[in-house]
């Protein structure tokens, strides 16, 4: 494993660059979070240390998924939908859903609150990945009846930004299984069908698109959060107001340690501080591109294609969203936002990637 570790040049980027970002994640949001948590919980000190804890799990997590060989989610993966649909369902229990900003997403287990639509990226990335390894015929009803089951029950929460991840990620994966495109040029009016639907039955949705067509129609209202990013990002300047000099994060910005910790980031840094880590982000997804082409068999090749997926997604949506390219929809920033449910995912599918790497003759 040592020898590993050392001799692999995948594994610099592949974790390195994860670790580089989470310790600095721990940073911002002891930053971010401070004053909030001493509030709360009487210690500024709470939130960071969660992630931290977080980190070591996740840590461990992809180790253990960098020695379990990949092949054998073949079987596993059935598991991991049957767990993820059922935790789905009973987090819309009151009473076992633990509800939180409007949405019932989160289960409360005392030490730790888990949020089953993490889980529910992962195991429609090994779920998929594995029921495409045989490419087989007319797969498309079933693909498409549980993808729109999932999609239910992850918007019933409601939690719109991960119901369109889950989508997309499906939508990659079945690309690249090499399936007929022709089914989803036909359902693609469907799609756009729902989506309208969806946000024409939920008001806050309709609010939300308005805001995020005209940020100033309602400053103080449903445009404040946005405003308040454009107002991190313009004060960031070129070269930012310096390490610890955002002034947004004392209890200006909304979800500054969660979803917005990019705008902080932006503040204290600057233009030329958000590009080294877009920079970061980029190496990161290019190695794992490298993966899917040197990929030793077709299993690997639609696992790392998802994790692609997974980690692009993200990144583009929540970067979207707080330079007013994308509504806000609640996606976390990789490895930066406060979270344990992501993080450990996260560091979970990098360890796949190492697995699957490992099996690579050429680099």
């Amino acid at each position: 494993m040592k020898n590993f570790f050392l001799k692999n040049s995948f594994f610099w980027p592949l974790v390195y660059i994860p670790l580089i970002l989470s310790f600095l994640g721990i940073v911002f949001i002891f930053e971010a979070s401070a004053i909030r948590a001493a509030n709360q919980y009487y210690d500024s000190l709470h939130f960071a240390k969660a992630q931290f804890i977080w980190l070591i799990i996740g840590f461990l997590a992809m180790i253990f998924f960098s020695i379990f060989d990949y092949k054998k989610l073949y079987f596993f993966s059935f598991f991991s939908m049957i767990a993820t649909i059922f935790l789905l369902i009973i987090v819309l229990i009151p009473g076992i859903g633990f509800q939180a900003g409007g949405a019932r997403r989160w289960i409360d287990f005392g030490f730790f609150n888990l949020q089953p639509t993490e889980l529910a990226k992962f195991s429609i990335i090994i779920y998929l990945s594995s029921w495409f390894v045989n490419k087989e015929k007319k797969v498309f009803l079933p693909f498409i009846t549980l993808i729109g089951f999932l999609d239910l029950l992850i918007i019933l929460q409601p939690d719109m930004g991960t119901a369109i991840i889950v989508f997309l990620l499906s939508l990659i994966v079945y690309y690249q299984s090499g399936m007929n495109l022709f089914y989803l040029l036909l359902f693609l009016p469907i799609a756009i069908f729902c989506f309208f639907i969806l946000i024409k039955a939920a008001p806050y949705r309709l609010a939300r698109l308005m805001a995020f067509l005209n940020p100033q129609s309602d400053p103080q209202g449903i445009g404040y959060h946005i405003n308040q990013i454009f107002i991190s990002l313009s004060n960031g300047g070129l070269l930012g107001q310096g390490f610890g000099a955002s002034r947004q994060k004392y209890l200006f910005l909304p979800e500054a340690h969660t979803d917005s910790i990019f705008a902080i980031i932006a503040e204290e840094f600057g233009f030329l501080g958000s590009l080294v880590l877009i920079f970061l982000y980029f190496l990161f997804v290019y190695r794992i591109y490298h993966i899917i082409r040197l990929a030793p068999d077709r299993l690997g090749k639609l696992l790392a294609t998802g994790i692609f997926g997974f980690f692009n997604l993200q990144i583009i949506i929540n970067l979207a969203g707080m330079v007013g390219l994308f509504p806000l929809t609640g996606v976390p920033l990789p490895f930066l936002s406060y979270g344990g449910s992501n993080l450990i995912i996260s560091f979970a599918l990098i360890g796949i990637l190492l697995n699957i790497e490992k099996r690579i003759k050429i680099i």
